[in-house]
């Protein structure tokens, strides 16, 4: 089942394997303190919307921040969306993420949970987040092409992470990239040197669409759902 494929490989990500620099912090949701609540909302989360052998098609967005997948363990989906779209109850944790806002009136407009992750896995190039201290002395989310020593040493990780990612069972003719900057730039080189996939369709990141172009929410939600209709129409 496609669900057990791809939960042996969240589960086995291995950060460690990557020589990172000492000022580079990791968020970890599987190994931190709600450990064992994030394992069950991301083990029912699989098990509910890919109990099957459907192949999908990936969305694979940048690496978690500290409110959505980075306290969930489940991509683009604070605790809030958790409870109130995906059904998943949350015991002592609570989170607010636009990104996970924008995300799913996706989701929504797609026909619901069951629809969309029928046709989609949505997962990060790095599974796990990053973070560096900010100048308040407290942690701050940091994207894995900011700082090029973390981009160096996550690359291989990262490239070996999307190889697995498709061995479960993904659609290779299509995939997204959520962020149509320097997340599709590393990607499609990613996808270059590896031939992972023979399109990649760049998609707005939901953090710069209601951070920079909340006027023109409807047109961006567009955009995903245009993907995921050329999705749909292409032979598997």
């Amino acid at each position: 089942m496609l669900a057990d494929r791809l939960l042996r490989e969240v589960h086995a990500f291995d950060i460690t394997r990557a020589r990172l620099p000492k000022h580079i912090g990791v968020l970890d949701p599987f190994h931190g303190e709600n450990a064992a609540q994030v394992r069950s909302m991301v083990d029912t989360f699989h098990r509910r919307f890919y109990a099957d052998e459907r192949p999908r098609m990936l969305m694979l967005g940048i690496n978690p921040g500290r409110f959505g997948a980075g306290s969930t363990g489940i991509c683009f989906t604070d605790t809030k969306r958790c409870e109130a779209d995906l059904g998943i109850p949350v015991q002592g944790l609570r989170t607010h993420e636009p990104s996970s806002d924008f995300f799913y009136r996706v989701v929504r407009a797609a026909g619901g949970p069951e629809a969309f992750y029928g046709q989609v896995y949505v997962q990060a190039l790095c599974p796990l987040g990053f973070t560096k201290k900010g100048p308040q002395g407290t942690p701050v989310n940091l994207n894995y092409y900011d700082d090029g020593a973390l981009q160096a040493a996550v690359a291989p990780l990262m490239a070996a992470w999307v190889g697995r990612l498709i061995a479960t069972g993904m659609r290779t003719d299509l995939a997204c990239c959520i962020g149509t900057g320097k997340n599709f730039a590393f990607f499609s080189k990613l996808n270059e040197e590896h031939g992972f996939f023979r399109r990649i369709i760049p998609l707005e990141h939901p953090r710069f669409v209601m951070q920079y172009r909340y006027k023109r929410l409807e047109e961006y939600i567009g955009k995903y759902l245009a993907a995921l209709e050329e999705a749909a129409a292409a032979p598997v």
